[in-house]
């Protein structure tokens, strides 16, 4: 969905993201790595242009990162659920609960995203 002054001040949906190829995110777990994917790309020097990819998006990569940083400030997740989202996201991969060593972060993983699954169905980001 698009960001909230967007909203405000048209009080819909706008043009740009209506539609047929709108095709909101299956969970919360796609709609990170869309986002981290876009973050990397954006740090790297790449522009991002909104609705230009092969499938139109119901948002931006920033209004995931609103999403977060609200259960952040709501104390829902801690600091150490956002390093762990960031780590993994970078790597583009979950964390594997069958290794030893990844057992802790793919707990975190799963808090964070859990947490983060109903604010993103509420904005209509994950359908």
């Amino acid at each position: 969905m698009p960001s909230a002054a967007c909203r405000e001040l048209s009080g819909a949906m706008p043009q740009s993201v209506r539609g047929p190829r709108v095709r909101p995110f299956s969970s919360a777990e796609e709609a990170w790595m869309w986002t981290m994917a876009a973050l990397v790309a954006r740090r790297d020097g790449a522009r991002y242009t909104a609705n230009q990819g092969a499938v139109t998006r119901p948002c931006e990569p920033d209004d995931v990162v609103k999403c977060l940083d609200s259960l952040y400030r709501q104390r829902r997740i801690d600091l150490v659920h956002a390093r762990i989202l960031r780590m993994w996201g970078e790597r583009r991969s979950a964390p594997n609960p069958a290794y030893a060593t990844e057992r802790s972060d793919w707990r975190l993983w799963n808090e964070a995203l859990n947490r983060l699954e109903w604010p993103l169905r509420a904005k209509g980001i994950v359908g």
